[in-house]
């Protein structure tokens, strides 16, 4: 059995060893240092999952009075509305704004810049505006564009938060609850504001920290948007090949729990791909060198190069799952369950 351990040198070589990545500087604000601050009117600029969950969660929370919604869709607008995530719909992002003393835009992440440059005028002096989006560098670029004037009271935002179904209809109060929330705030960003949101969040039921948006979108190239761009890769491979239905047929919970997150929304992942795309293709340099050494291995026939291999890797997602690391889930995973069924799930 894998005990939890940290990595070791012996298991890899020190070509691969050069190729981990270095910790992100971060802040952590696990522990509520401020009370929770109190808002008369939100503004929540898309009424999906992320957006709605958060309407939910600040409306049971106590901490907002008065929910304003917008959504592209008039049909998600109209169903916000009838399950209770809004109080009252706005036409337009601008509209919508006006009166709010906290702002979630809850936007793709391509469309951050635009709904910035609406709202700017709109928005009160003093107002709380955060975001929700997988990758900063993109975001904080598109506010020093289009909302220079209202930096101070930008804070981005990134809740490690999410289900595979989008839209409203799968918003809940507890989707905060418990997970990560990483604040990268600009050096234009009022400290004050940072703590309001940090206070929000952590009123959410969810543990804060702060980096900068550089080491935000580097370490999650790492940890969830290369998986998922292998995800999408492994299920596409598979597909192609002639026997693909039959294959899928055998398929078990390895394949159900690898492939999971390819089932992702098509239009978010396409954007968070392609906002993050540098960091993305260093990381998959990093994989193809990775991948190549177990081909080699495999190629060579030399089962104890492989084993070290194996070995390695599973000690430090062991490690990871019994919280070796920073923000490690609690669970823990050995390295001996039971293989993959090849039954139908």
């Amino acid at each position: 059995m894998c005990s939890p351990r940290l990595p070791h040198a012996g298991a890899v070589s020190a070509a691969q060893n050069a190729t981990a990545p270095a910790a992100p500087a971060d802040t952590r604000q696990d522990a509520p240092k401020n009370p929770p601050p109190h808002f008369r009117q939100l503004a929540v600029l898309g009424c999906g999952l992320m957006g709605g969950s958060f309407a939910l969660a600040a409306r049971a929370a106590g901490l907002v009075q008065r929910v304003v919604g917008h959504a592209r869709s008039p049909q998600t607008l109209h169903r916000a509305r009838e399950l209770g995530v809004i109080d009252a719909a706005a036409p337009s992002a601008p509209l919508a704004v006006e009166g709010a003393d906290l702002i979630l835009l809850a936007v793709p992440v391509a469309a951050t810049a635009a709904t910035l440059q609406a709202i700017r005028d709109r928005v009160s002096p003093g107002a709380l505006v955060m975001d929700v989006g997988s990758t900063k560098g993109n975001v904080v670029a598109a506010a020093q564009q289009h909302f220079a004037d209202r930096l101070a009271q930008f804070v981005p935002a990134h809740p490690i938060a999410g289900k595979e179904r989008a839209g409203v209809e799968h918003a809940s109060a507890e989707l905060y609850r418990g997970s990560q929330v990483i604040l990268t705030p600009l050096p234009q960003t009022d400290p004050a504001q940072t703590r309001w949101a940090s206070a929000l969040w952590q009123a959410l039921g969810a543990r804060v920290r702060t980096m900068p948006p550089e080491a935000h979108d580097a370490a999650y190239a790492a940890v969830s948007h290369l998986p998922h761009l292998l995800a999408f890769a492994a299920v596409r491979a598979l597909a192609q090949q002639p026997t693909a239905a039959e294959w899928l047929g055998l398929a078990g919970p390895g394949f159900r729990d690898f492939t999971r997150i390819a089932a992702s929304d098509p239009d978010v992942w396409r954007d968070i791909l392609l906002a993050n795309r540098e960091q993305v293709l260093r990381q998959a340099q990093a994989f193809r060198a990775a991948l190549d050494a177990f081909e080699a291995t495999l190629q060579a026939g030399d089962a104890a190069a492989l084993h070290a291999l194996i070995d390695h890797a599973c000690h430090i997602r062991t490690a990871w799952a019994a919280g070796a690391y920073a923000a490690a889930p609690t669970s823990q995973t050995p390295c001996t369950e039971p293989p993959s069924s090849t039954s139908p799930r």
